[in-house]
């Protein structure tokens, strides 16, 4: 927050200015404000007045675009449901692996419902109670594609992840560009609004000594009011800007003091070989793993063509005239017609892998297209961002001085003189807005991938656990 030093400092130096030597009176006289104080009382006060201002000051440090990220990755909720969402995969992995459960068979075979046995489980020899148990036997390959399938969802989960966190941190430091640029040209705009306010004063002075005319002053006038309304709009910027940064890093970072920019001409890419680095960018990682998922379940298909089987084991009871019996089976699908099922199946599976495979290759495509493209106009605005601290704005200035001293020196019109002033306004707004446009295809590129990998998976994942009881 901002502490009201001025206005503390204002008010002890209030208190205390009768303290000062009376040139009227002895040396050693001071006002009746102060008498009475032990003597070295007011110098401890503003000691403590200002080194308690120094902490205040020093407590509260400008927000940093790094630490705008950290808040936005920290605050993120997406990343933790990825988290989630991995964790769940691997459980499956862990259940997938085991053969199905048991099924227990309880029942009554042949129970007589009319004559002289109705309803009697003890009386007729082919009455039976059976009990029974019935294991289904999934093969080994299959059940280890089975999990290998949620294993390679796991690590879908973590590749959303890290694409989720690169995301965060790009549009975290966009946020906090869009802040920055939008205070610095309002800051443009109300230096040139002072300068106005004086040149109203010069043509008003001017007009009433009989050296302008009422249209200078009007002009004059009419250049401040635009300079107002091109506030009022930057005031607008600002808001939203404040919005979308406490979107991202949180309400205490709309009202923060932002810390100086960051180096913009400097990208973490290697231009050199920007294909291979783009080929492992996070969202062609998300592409590669469902490719990964695709080929698995085509895998999955594959082994589907051999059936599986179960055994069955039951003890049947009948009365006692009669003897018990113990009854094994096995029981094995049929695959008569493979070519209409499983073999079609199987076919759907290899085409959804070509289809995924085709969309990654194609979307890589698109993405090192992109980026080429974003490169080409971050050098470039490089270069004119160069030019105009080189050679533009210095001109702009040179004409505006030169503009005001030839008006000053009655050899040109305050037309002329606002004219340079709006140029010069115009050059530098142009330079702001080309360096946010840089400073935003920089952070689009510097944070294409996360900036601290590390920190990316800082979360590992458990291995399978048993089933939780659900809250």
């Amino acid at each position: 927050m901002d502490f009201p030093v001025s206005k503390v400092a204002a008010r002890i130096a209030a208190t205390i200015k009768f303290a000062r030597p009376c040139p009227f009176g002895a040396p050693g006289h001071t006002s009746n404000a102060i008498r009475g104080f032990p003597r070295g009382i007011v110098p401890a006060v503003l000691a403590c007045a200002v080194a308690f201002s120094g902490t205040v000051f020093g407590s509260e440090a400008p927000l940093t675009l790094a630490e705008a990220q950290r808040r936005a990755v920290e605050r993120s909720r997406q990343i933790p449901a990825q988290n989630s969402a991995a964790i769940a995969s691997r459980e499956m992995a862990a259940a997938a692996r085991q053969l199905p459960d048991p099924v227990l068979k309880l029942g009554i075979d042949n129970l007589p419902v009319n004559g002289p046995d109705q309803f009697s489980l003890t009386n007729d020899f082919m009455t039976m109670r059976r009990i029974g148990v019935m294991q289904e036997f999934t093969r080994s390959e299959k059940r280890q594609l089975r999990a290998q399938r949620f294993e390679r969802e796991a690590e879908k989960s973590l590749a959303d992840k890290t694409a989720t966190v690169a995301t965060v941190q790009r549009e975290a430091a966009l946020a906090w560009l869009d802040r920055y640029y939008a205070e610095a040209m309002a800051a443009v705009l109300a230096q040139q609004a002072k300068e106005a306010k004086l040149e109203i004063i010069a043509t008003e002075g001017a007009y009433r000594a009989g050296r302008g005319n009422q249209a200078d002053v009007i002009a004059a006038h009419s250049a401040a009011v635009g300079l107002e309304d091109q506030a009022s709009e930057f005031d607008r910027r600002i808001r939203t800007a404040k919005t979308a940064l406490a979107r991202w890093a949180g309400s205490e970072a709309a009202d923060a003091q932002l810390a100086d920019k960051p180096a913009i001409d400097i990208i973490r890419l290697d231009t050199g070989s920007l294909d291979t680095e783009l080929a492992h960018h996070p969202q062609i990682a998300v592409l590669r793993k469902q490719e990964e998922i695709a080929t698995t379940e085509a895998r999955i298909a594959r082994a589907d063509k051999k059936a599986d089987w179960s055994l069955e084991v039951m003890y049947s009871q009948r009365g006692p005239a009669y003897s018990n019996m113990v009854s094994v089976g096995v029981s094995i699908p049929l695959q008569w017609d493979q070519k209409k099922r499983q073999d079609r199946e199987l076919a759907s599976k290899l085409a959804v892998a070509d289809q995924v495979r085709a969309e990654r290759e194609e979307a890589l495509r698109a993405h090192i297209a992109e980026v080429h493209a974003m490169v080409v106009e971050w050098e470039s605005g490089r270069e004119r961002l160069a030019r105009y601290e080189r050679e533009i704005i210095p001109l702009a200035k040179e004409r505006t001085r030169s503009t005001l001293a030839a008006y000053q020196g009655g050899k040109t019109s305050v037309t002329e003189l606002l004219m340079g002033r709006r140029n010069e306004i115009e050059v530098r707004m142009q330079a702001v807005r080309l360096e946010m446009e840089t400073a935003r295809l920089w952070a689009q590129l510097n944070f294409l991938f996360p900036a601290d990998d590390a920190a990316t998976h800082a979360d590992i994942l458990p291995a399978a656990t048993p089933a939780r009881e659900p809250k």
